[in-house]
């Protein structure tokens, strides 16, 4: 295909919708993206990128977002909204198709389930299967990629394992925990749904694809544990319902207790690659279970994980901020303040965070967790740093450590005391009408219960110090921008 096309992206502000997004605009592609609420959506899309309002259950509002379309990515699901999700999915599919073949579109992408057809089929991979059809239905050729589990930094699965392992050092395993499956990284999918809008077509093509390893859910719980350094018991039951597994996997796990129910029912259903055609017409080699984890953690130690699961607006609130909230494994304390000033003195103002400048609040605090770091060998707060007024990056600021700066809008402190876990310390500007709005978050990825444990019990004092660290560096904002416009630019600077 030609890559002055036009691209139609659903699912853009899903998990796996959302990566490909970036990779179709570098690869040259002209996108345009539906959306239910657009406004949700524009301030997250790459320039150029046009977002268009329009709802997969309302037929009439799709065929001004599928004029001068060339293909169409599919990557949508109702498995979190409420109702009779495979109705609303199969209604979906089914208008979707007709508005493409309506207005010439040459291809439909589909990201499905892999899974027999069985009887007994789990309603979710049945739904997958079903949407498939529909979508073939309608004489517009489909690429349909037939995945099993995703493992990824913000996926379903992935965000599951996660928190099971992190959190109970005692695991009770029901049968579909030993069930095979071919898991498959998200950096593969995204390869594989780029190379289908150039595969050649001749009709309708379906492909399974799979990672490199066949393995079961206990086996990646048992893998993801060994890249995090954790041991786990895991105990074996002869039963355990869905609706239990579910109910269990809500008390502990980041999953809504009525998609877990869908989930688990769809795990006692084998899915493993039974068709090789993928590797015979892809270049692409996806990598082991080893391989996707380790590429995952990775992605963690970005500032969060680019998408979640639970990004999409039919499973997620609206975002707020307030001291604790869960990102997947993830403790992120985010505050905000806006001020009059511009984003040179706020950033001033944060550069000189540390060494004889201080915290902005609660000093002696500070100086307390140094002493108590000291004492199980830690590097305490005593480093102080390099310069007062600028940072570097790599440079020491008493217990922190800078990971990246860029004037005037960002820095990253990243922790090297002693910790059941990682913790980073950010600060961002953002310019506003009338001045600026400076942005706290102090983010812990803790490591197992003990993490855990810190952080609760330390959660009044991160409260209370937090709190008044955002407050006083708004305060310490006006200052700088007061000073600097009591400087007379047109004085003679002093000789060095």
């Amino acid at each position: 295909m030609s890559e002055s096309k036009l691209i139609l992206l659903t699912g853009a502000t899903g998990y796996v919708g959302g990566r490909l997004l970036p990779l179709l605009v570098a690869d040259g592609w002209r996108v345009r993206c539906l959306a239910r609420q657009p406004e949700h959506l524009s301030p997250r899309v790459p320039a150029g990128v046009e977002v268009v309002q329009g709802d997969l259950l309302d037929a009439a509002s799709l065929s001004a977002a599928m004029q001068g379309v060339e293909a169409a990515f599919y990557l949508v699901h109702s498995m979190g909204a409420t109702g009779d999700f495979e109705t609303q999915d199969r209604l979906a599919a089914e208008n979707f198709a007709a508005a493409a073949r309506a207005a010439g579109v040459q291809r439909i992408i589909y990201l499905g389930g892999l899974g027999e057809d069985e009887p007994d089929l789990s309603a979710h991979l049945r739904s997958r299967h079903e949407v498939g059809e529909r979508l073939r239905a309608h004489d517009v050729p489909v690429i349909e990629f037939r995945a099993s589990i995703i493992i990824g930094s913000g996926s379903l699965s992935f965000e599951m394992i996660r928190a099971l392992v992190e959190r109970l050092p005692a695991m009770i395993m029901p049968r579909w925990v030993n069930v095979p499956a071919q898991p498959i990284a998200i950096n593969d999918i995204l390869a594989y749904l780029l190379a289908g809008l150039d595969v050649p077509l001749d009709g309708n093509k379906t492909f399974e694809i799979g990672g490199a390893d066949r393995v079961s859910y206990g086996d990646i719980m048992r893998e993801y544990a060994r890249h995090r350094g954790l041991k786990r018991l895991m105990i074996p039951v002869p039963v355990l319902t869905p609706r239990l597994s579910s109910l269990w996997l809500g008390l502990v796990t980041p999953i809504y207790a009525r998609i877990g129910r869908i989930l688990v029912d769809s795990m006692r259903h084998e899915t493993v690659v039974r068709d090789g055609a993928a590797l015979e017409m892809f270049p692409i080699r996806p990598m082991g279970i080893r391989g996707a984890i380790a590429a995952a953690l990775r992605n963690e130690d970005r500032e969060l994980a680019q998408t979640r699961w639970s990004d999409s607006l039919c499973t997620a609130n609206p975002k707020r901020d307030w001291g604790g909230v869960r990102f997947g494994n993830r403790i992120v304390d985010t505050r905000t303040v806006t001020v009059a000033a511009t984003p040179e003195a706020a950033f001033a103002a944060i550069e000189r965070i540390g060494g004889a400048t201080g915290w902005y609040f609660g000093n002696a605090l500070w100086q307390l967790r140094g002493w108590l770091d000291l004492l199980v060998g830690g590097v305490g707060m005593r480093r102080g740093r390099r310069d007062a007024s600028h940072l570097l990056p790599g440079d020491v600021v008493d217990c922190w450590r800078v990971e990246s700066i860029e004037p005037p809008r960002h820095l990253r402190l990243t922790a090297e005391m002693k910790l059941p876990g990682r913790a980073w310390l950010e600060f961002d500007v953002k310019p506003v009408a009338g001045g600026v709005t400076l942005r706290q978050s102090a983010t812990f990825d803790p490591v197992g219960l003990s993490g855990l444990a810190y952080w609760y019990m330390l959660f009044p004092v991160h409260e209370l110090v937090f709190r008044g660290m955002i407050r006083n560096l708004g305060r310490a904002t006006v200052a700088v921008g007061a000073e600097t416009k009591n400087v007379n630019p047109t004085a003679p600077k002093p000789s060095r």
